[in-house]
């Protein structure tokens, strides 16, 4: 009977050591599970930022591709001054308003009647048309602004690397001159960019500023080009 009675408690003993080994296990089990759980927020954030990070990528190769057009006017305008430094007619072109055309000024007072207005497609082969154009008059002279579009363009659209602008506004006239500004008479509903040189050689002391503004209108949720505007100082 004694002996009957040894064996139970032995038995008893090694079951309780058991269940506490089994105890043990799960908490072990828990603990490293926690730690699981624990790393699965980080590992998600920085999947989310690889995402996001490879969309934008995406969006910015789209839009210089000429896959998406740009969803802000400066965005847009940006684009355009991008096309004129690289000289690509074809870029360019793809911004003309569709039915307005683009009008050309070569300084900050717009001539509804005298300036030169270009559909897209003409714009396209512009720089290769010898065709010479009169485009206004020149300041303080008087006399008229007869040159091809070429030549135009090197003198009073792209005549320094805006590209590269010391200043840039929207909707902010930045130079200053003596001659009216009347674009938002002619394009009450537009966005004007304006890309800025406060000064050109430093001899000048800012009397040689330089301004290229693109006047662009929002149509069927695209930014178009409705009119280039060159200003410097005048007399």
């Amino acid at each position: 009977m004694k002996l009957y009675r040894l064996f139970f408690v032995i038995a008893i003993f090694l079951l309780l050591i058991g269940c506490m080994d089994g105890t043990q296990t799960d908490v072990e089990q828990d603990d490293t599970g926690s730690d699981t759980v624990e790393e699965e927020p980080a590992d998600s954030e920085s999947k989310e930022e690889d995402e996001e990070l490879a969309e934008n990528e995406k969006e910015e190769k789209e839009v210089q591709e000429g896959e998406r057009k740009p969803e802000t006017p400066e965005e847009a305008a940006d684009e355009i001054v991008l096309a004129m430094d690289q000289k690509d007619m074809k870029k360019l072109a793809s911004y003309v308003h569709p039915t307005k055309g683009v009008l050309f000024s070569p300084y900050a007072y717009v001539n509804v009647d005298e300036d030169k207005v270009f559909t897209a497609q003409e714009v396209e082969g512009l720089m290769d048309d010898e065709t010479i154009y009169t485009w206004g008059v020149f300041d303080g002279k008087g006399n008229p602004i007869e040159m091809t579009f070429a030549d135009y363009f090197d003198r009073f659209i792209y005549d320094e690397a805006y590209v590269d602008a010391e200043e840039k506004s929207v909707n902010e006239r930045i130079g200053q001159g003596n001659t009216i500004d009347n674009t938002e008479d002619i394009f009450p509903d537009a966005t004007v960019v304006e890309y800025h040189f406060s000064s050109i050689d430093p001899q000048y002391e800012g009397m040689d500023w330089r301004s290229l503004r693109l006047v662009l209108e929002e149509e069927n949720g695209e930014w178009f080009l409705v009119a280039i505007i060159h200003d410097e100082w005048t007399i």
